[in-house]
């Protein structure tokens, strides 16, 4: 599933990550993909469904709220 999502980037920054993108032969989003999975590695999150998935799994089931 892929979601849309606006965020700003100043003109120098944008400027630079497309000639980083064009020396490396990839498109803008594969950067960007690549510079978010690092982050969330650094923060020690799951990046990636399968992840996610083995994430949860590892941390058990969750208590449902009763009303």
């Amino acid at each position: 599933m892929h979601m849309r999502k606006m965020v700003h980037i100043d003109t120098a920054a944008l400027e630079a990550l497309e000639l980083l993108a064009a020396d490396r032969g990839v498109g803008l989003q594969d950067l960007v993909d690549e510079a978010l999975a690092d982050l969330l590695k650094k923060h020690r999150r799951p990046a990636t469904a399968k992840e996610m998935f083995a994430s949860s799994l590892k941390r058990g089931p969750r208590k449902q709220k009763q009303a």
